[in-house]
């Protein structure tokens, strides 16, 4: 049985004339006049990877002994890169004859050389397309066009022109999805909630279908393009082609090339950049706050940390003195927990009561400077927690650099009697003990820089200030309500042993 191996990539077919048609052709007339001749096309698949449905078929049909001659139009049909190249006709032959139409192959030295040559000719080639494409549109997004259409939800792509425009019906959306976000007012819980929201209203997705996941909806969140600017060059895909064909812990994933390569393109904002960077603050407490679901409704769910520990201070059920009592506590339980905690304990009724309670006095019982007052206070708690939290970290990291120096001193003046091995281990827990901290301090730092924007965080509590004032029975708010209202100005609230109580702000 003859097979005949074609293959063409959507760049090639428009540019270069590989068609499948006169390749099949081409290699039918070569094949002369017999039925027994069996196709094999791969059509839109690049030549950079071995991993192509027809190929492997035909290598398999090969190793079964189906096939006993190969015609391909043109080596680099086989593959664009050298080596492949040579591992397939290696293959081929221990089993058929392999016959190439645009070129003489033969086992000799000069056939040998001439074939690797075109194959090292062809890999350039193809290095040089993909070098040229990339340049291209490169140059195109610094002239201020939108390379593809990416199919941004929102927005439409005008092929004439290279640009987004807003496309109102989805834009509406966005804008909505941004308000459950930032101000959900009881609508909604967490990013999940909206979902169930927009699924429920009947907004339908980019593709005109009625269900919203979640991840769909945090990606609204995260993009960038809604506040008027669209990133070019941003993401590394390279070798990305071929993980369709690979198993799932063999993907390579797409990464982030250096901010310094980005290329900004300007594009119509839906929403407005202070608003945008307000989400994304609270996207980074979402996942505290939202996560699981408890049988029970604790209202500072998510906001409270043990300020002795570092552990979050979570709600729970417990037996005591045969009773059960509501408590948060700072104690894990859970098998491979890094900090079981200090055993801090507070009854729920008692800590929910004392922080509404100081959140309704700071909003109520201030006259006409209530949102102002609000906000030096939480200002002045949360610059001066957050500034002390710095100086701490540093002095930790300190630490840990004079104790790694201490140990491998100790290790080097003390070779015939120190244990190795327990040395070593204290230096890998140190290790990750500073890449711990150093995380701690770069959200420190990015949360300092946060506060600068003191406009934007004035306009949201006076806004939350007047939803406040204006509710018909503080007495009668559901604990969602409570709890949209606490999330608008704490990110966290830190309860320590002796009592006291720092209120974080967001």
């Amino acid at each position: 049985m003859i097979a005949l191996y074609a293959r063409v990539s959507t760049e090639e077919q428009a540019k270069s004339g590989y068609s499948l048609k006169d390749q099949i052709h081409q290699c039918r007339q070569k094949a002369g006049n017999t039925n027994e001749v069996m196709e094999y096309i791969d059509d839109g698949y690049s030549g950079e990877f071995l991993e192509r449905p027809a190929l492997t078929k035909l290598r398999n049909d090969i190793r079964e002994g189906l096939i006993n001659k190969i015609i391909v139009y043109d080596p680099d049909r086989l593959s664009r890169k050298l080596m492949n190249q040579l591992i397939l006709s290696e293959e081929i032959e221990k089993k058929a004859e392999l016959i190439f139409v645009n070129g003489d192959y033969k086992k000799t030295p000069e056939g040998m050389l001439f074939y690797q040559m075109r194959g090292a000719i062809a890999e350039f080639e193809k290095a040089k397309i993909t070098e040229r494409m990339s340049r291209g549109r490169r140059e195109k997004a610094k002239q201020g066009k939108v390379v593809k259409d990416s199919k941004v939800y929102g927005y439409k792509y005008n092929k004439e022109t290279e640009k987004l425009e807003i496309y109102e019906p989805e834009a509406k959306v966005v804008r909505l999805i941004f308000e459950l976000f930032i101000n959900p007012m009881g609508r909604v819980k967490g990013i999940n909630g909206i979902a169930h929201y927009l699924m429920d209203k009947g907004y339908p997705t980019k593709k005109g279908k009625g269900i919203w996941h979640r991840q769909v909806v945090r990606q609204v969140l995260m993009n960038d393009t809604y506040w008027g600017v669209c990133y070019h060059n941003k993401w590394n895909t390279e070798g990305m082609l071929a993980n369709k064909y690979k198993d799932k812990d063999e993907r390579i994933p797409m990464t982030h090339r250096p901010r310094d390569e980005w290329i900004p393109v300007n594009v119509p904002a839906i929403i407005e950049k202070k608003t945008f960077e307000h989400a994304q603050r609270l996207l980074k407490e979402s996942r505290r706050r939202w996560a699981g679901h408890s049988k029970n409704q604790y209202l500072l769910s998510g906001l409270l940390r043990c300020g002795d520990c570092g552990n979050t201070i979570t709600g729970r059920r417990s037996k005591n003195w045969g009773k059960y009592v509501f408590e948060y506590t700072d104690i894990k339980n859970t098998a491979g927990a890094k900090n079981r905690g200090c055993g801090n304990r507070l009854k729920c009724d008692e800590i929910d009561n004392y922080v509404w309670n100081y959140f309704v006095d700071l909003v109520t019982l201030r006259g006409d400077s209530a949102n102002q007052e609000i906000a030096t206070t939480i200002e002045e708690n949360f610059n001066s927690f957050e500034q002390t939290e710095l100086e701490r970290l540093e002095k930790e990291l300190d630490r840990i650099k004079t104790s790694r120096k201490q140990l491998l001193n100790f290790m080097v003046n003390n070779a015939d009697i120190v244990d190795e091995e327990d040395i070593r281990n204290q230096l890998k827990e140190l290790k990750e003990k500073e890449e711990h901290m150093l995380k701690l301090k770069k959200e420190t730092i990015e949360l300092l820089d946060n506060s600068n924007d003191e406009g934007f965080q004035e306009e949201i509590l006076r806004e939350m200030v007047e939803q406040f004032i204006h509710e018909e029975n503080i007495e009668s708010l559901t604990i969602n309500r409570k709890q949209d209202y606490l999330r608008k100005v704490f990110r966290e609230i830190r309860i320590y042993s002796d009592g006291k109580i720092e209120f974080i702000r967001l």
